[in-house]
């Protein structure tokens, strides 16, 4: 099955434009295929201001997020893979959402037992009065 990241990152992209709010990505700038400045990467992540007027040419793909930013004057071509987001959020409020982070496999749950029908033997129900 697909990851519902690149989804939920449209999703919650939309919902904080329609609301006039800044919409912000925190990505893990340590993943493959991420491109960014590294001079503004803090503890090996950073913060893209994604709002229209702050990009161009954005593109939320499922296998791929890229757009042109400035950072300090200069433009910057950024590309990254969903994977590496690891929030999607409201500068103003810090309305959004966290993402778990997907490289870890769980396990899935165990199938519930069920009990084994009784075998053989009498009927054990007892009428109550």
């Amino acid at each position: 099955m697909t990851s519902n990241r690149p989804y939920l990152i449209r999703a919650l992209y939309e919902w904080l434009v329609d609301n006039q709010l800044t919409p912000y990505l925190l990505v893990d700038a340590n993943r493959d295929s991420v491109h960014v400045p590294s001079r503004y990467v803090e503890e090996g992540r950073i913060v893209l201001n994604v709002s229209p007027s702050a990009v161009r040419d954005l593109n939320l793909g499922n296998e791929l997020i890229s757009f042109e930013a400035r950072f300090g004057g200069a433009a910057f071509a950024i590309s990254l893979p969903p994977d590496a987001v690891l929030g999607v959020y409201a500068r103003e409020n810090g309305k959004g959402m966290l993402f778990p982070d997907e490289s870890v496999d769980t396990p899935e749950p165990p199938d519930p037992e069920r009990p084994a029908p009784p075998t053989g033997g009498k009927p054990s129900l007892k009428v109550v009065k």
